[in-house]
């Protein structure tokens, strides 16, 4: 077992030791448990050193964006994209990454837990930088309030309801609450503020930190999902517009789409950063790419700097590599596939590990056929037997960032011109008015990414198309709901309630906070 797997089991532990204390009659809730920072004990004067204090909440939210569990996974393995399957007693962990595939997760779930506290964290140690008390510059408290919307979008998007705390209010208070509605008009007067303060940034400058194009990228995405926060069936004409004029308004920023896919995730292992000159990227978080590498690929799978190899994990699903052009048996060189499916070498060449999505024989360093630890040939399967009871060969394995440029190179792209691209011509498609075309657009990235132009624009083809162009980037459970596909059924999961859309409120943060209420169906 990989330490990072036994992190998850720990938690699940500590989970059943506070519901064996909710029998107890002197039930006392700790801090951890809930959203209380150490600095929340009234009497608050402002942060000592607000840049540094910025520093730690960068720090903090990479940290969270780069692990392989938790907002990545809640977003990811929860559907079509990928899965997790429990290979013999590997990658067993209680079931918490069996149940978030099957849509069968709890209020207890550990991951559930450890992310509504890790974004709820960041949105209160922002309000202390952002606090007039801390004195901050302009620019750090504009950097402070797109971390604080950053977090609340994903708090409100994955949870329904936000609890909030001032610098003054200690433990002993219990957080408001806000709706949906009032956490998306909190965040957008956020960025707008932020928006002067921010700077000018274009392509492969200090896209670390957020700029004016990051703002405005996630203003757009704000918009986009409004009818979705609303409770609206339809996108409102006014709010896709928007979404236009924050789109146009990165594009005047210099960003543009870029040809040669997977040169867009290659990283500098000796600086992190991208590599090459990237005009797609907006913002990038400065963490390590490991988890996104080897989380799937296979324990015989090595390079020079993880002679380890893989974890052998994430998988995606035969369905999901279909959406693709290209041969429905092969991904090796030249059978049709357009460029975002990647390819198999069978050459040796790049350590013997392909891009993009790796099914069929898999080949070493000198183009030999790899075999697993029993010897046999190592060939990924495009079906599973279930969510249990798989073999190390079982499932096609997905890669994006390649351990040629490093292992563990800092460089994990959140927000990418693509997906803002992509947005825009949504947009269209929901009634924003322009003078370019939804199907223009799409037609236009395809023609880039080497795939054939779509006769029509609908709301699959442009479901299908996120998904073909963003896989592995955080988006898909936001995409399908948006959709409404979040609740079919797809591999390895049967069709499910309409209240799966939203994760319960953890049930340590019920008990510390009787302002929260507990998600409908749960």
């Amino acid at each position: 077992m990989k330490i990072h797997k036994l992190k998850i089991h720990f938690s699940f532990v500590v989970i059943a030791a506070v519901l064996t204390a909710v029998s107890c009659t002197d039930l006392k809730i700790k801090q951890t448990d809930s959203v209380f920072a150490d600095s929340s004990t009234g009497g608050f004067t402002g942060v000592t050193n607000p840049e540094s204090s910025l520093d730690d909440l960068y720090n903090g939210l990479y940290g969270q964006i780069g692990n392989q569990a938790n907002l990545f996974a809640l977003n990811e393995v929860t559907t079509d994209e990928f899965v997790v399957p429990t290979r013999g007693t590997d990658w067993g962990d209680n079931g918490v990454w069996r149940t978030l595939h099957a849509h069968t997760w709890s209020p207890i779930h550990s991951q559930v837990k450890d992310t509504w506290n890790g974004l709820n964290q960041t949105i209160f140690n922002a309000g202390l930088i952002i606090d007039d008390r801390s004195s901050a510059s302009a620019p750090v408290v504009a950097q402070a309030k797109f971390l604080r919307a950053f977090a609340m979008f994903w708090v409100n998007d994955m949870y329904g309801q936000v609890p909030f705390r001032t610098p003054d209010e200690g433990p002993e208070v219990n957080p408001t609450v806000m709706t949906r509605v009032e956490a998306v008009d909190f965040m957008i007067k956020d960025l707008t503020e932020a928006l002067p303060d921010l700077a000018t940034q274009g392509p492969n400058g200090g896209n670390q930190r957020a700029s004016k194009a990051a703002a405005n990228f996630l203003l757009a995405k704000i918009y986009l999902n409004k009818n979705i926060y609303s409770g609206n069936a339809t996108a409102d004409a006014g709010d896709m517009n928007k979404v236009i004029q924050y789109v146009d308004a990165i594009t005047a920023d210099g960003y543009s789409l870029m040809s040669n896919y997977f040169d867009i995730f290659r990283g500098d292992k000796d600086n992190g950063g991208p590599k090459l000159a990237n005009s797609e990227t907006i913002w990038w978080a400065v963490t390590g790419t490991g988890n996104r590498i080897w989380d799937g690929l296979h324990y015989n799978q090595g390079v020079p700097d993880n002679e380890g190899g893989g974890w052998n994990g994430f998988s995606t699903l035969a369905d999901f590599y279909d959406k693709f052009e290209g041969s429905a048996t092969s991904n090796e060189p030249g059978n049709g596939q357009e460029e975002r499916r990647g390819f198999v070498p069978t050459d040796g060449s790049h350590y013997g590990i392909g891009f993009g999505f790796l099914v069929g024989q898999q080949y070493d360093a000198t183009g030999a056929k790899l075999k697993d630890r029993a010897g046999n040939d190592l060939v990924f399967t495009k079906d599973f037997p279930g969510l249990i009871g798989n073999n190390e060969r079982t499932g096609i394995r997905v890669i994006k960032y390649h351990p040629e440029d490093g292992a563990f190179t800092n460089f994990e792209i959140f927000f990418r011109y693509a997906d803002a691209y992509l947005m825009k011509a949504e947009a269209i498609m929901r009634g924003g008015t322009s003078s370019e075309t939804a199907l223009d657009m799409v037609n236009n990235l395809r023609t880039i990414r080497s795939a054939t132009p779509l006769a029509a624009v609908t709301e699959q083809t442009m479901l299908d198309e996120r998904g073909r162009e963003l896989y592995k980037e955080f988006w898909r459970r936001n995409d399908l709901i948006r959709f409404g596909k979040f609740a079919d059924a797809w591999g390895l999961k049967d069709a499910d309630d309409a209240y799966r859309a939203l994760f319960p409120i953890p049930s340590t943060a019920l008990l510390s906070n009787p302002n929260l209420t507990q998600n409908p169906g749960y």
